[in-house]
Parts: structure tokens; C-alpha cells; sequence
């Protein structure tokens, strides 16, 4: 059986949920429950830390965005940070780039929530380079 585990903490106020393992079938309502539970309790800035997760199929993915219209209805936002290469992929080739703001950083992540801090968005085809030339 699937396992993922979820880790909560908070920076500068915004919630930040740390996920390791697998997100799949067996870890996807572990998650869901976690983040309606966040957003009912007045959590509304929330990020996803996938960079424990080695492993997301289409159950997870579906739950990520169930995630994002619930924290999103409810007036907030939920963001993604620390993509490995495959997940960062899949979220591409499923052009769920173009729903969640993804980050390469966690701090950048955070300053996206404070509209005057400068933030520099996650560059897809720097990422790619950068995977090629052997960094990240």
C-alpha cells in the first residue's frame, strides 16, 4: 500500500503542508482531508513542498487539484514548490503548469503571497537547462 506523509508548519504565516512518499491512490484523501481541514481552520496561503514526494500518478494529481479549487473557493491559493524532474514533467505534459504557480524555492514560493515583495517566477526552460547541463 501507497504511503505518503504529511508534515504541516507555517512561515511568515502562510501554511506550508511538506509531503513525502508516494501520492496515489492509498495517500491522495490523506492529503485532501489535510488541506479542506488548513483551509476550514483560516488557513488560505497554503504550498505544497513536493520535493520528498518521488512519485505522483493521476489519483494525485487529480487530489492536487481538488486541493487547489477548494482553497481557492475559499477565497485563497495553493502553490507547489520543489518539483523533482519527473513530477515537474507530468505536470507539463498534463498542462497543469498553466493552474498552479510552481516554485523552485521555497522563500519565492512565500513571497509570492506578499504583492510587494519582488518575486522571481519559476523559469520551466531554465529549470530544463539546468537539468541537462547536470545542475539541480
Amino acid at each position: 500500500m501507497a504511503h505518503l506523509e504529511i508534515q504541516s508548519r507555517v512561515r511568515e504565516g502562510v501554511k506550508i503542508l511538506d509531503l513525502s512518499g508516494k501520492l496515489t491512490v492509498g495517500g491522495a484523501s490523506n492529503l485532501r482531508e489535510m488541506v479542506s481541514a488548513e483551509t476550514a481552520a483560516g488557513s488560505l496561503q497554503q504550498i505544497l513542498n513536493l520535493k520528498e514526494v518521488d512519485y505522483i500518478d493521476s489519483t494525485g494529481l487529480g487530489t492536487m487539484v481538488i486541493c487547489y479549487m477548494s482553497v481557492q473557493k475559499a477565497g485563497g491559493a495553493l502553490k507547489l514548490v520543489n518539483l523533482n524532474r519527473r513530477n515537474l514533467e507530468l505536470v507539463l505534459l498534463t498542462k497543469l503548469s498553466t493552474v498552479f504557480q510552481i516554485f523552485n524555492e521555497e522563500q519565492e514560493a512565500i513571497n509570492s503571497f506578499f504583492p510587494d515583495r519582488e518575486i522571481k517566477h519559476f523559469d520551466i526552460l531554465t529549470f530544463v537547462q539546468q537539468q541537462k547541463d547536470g545542475g539541480a
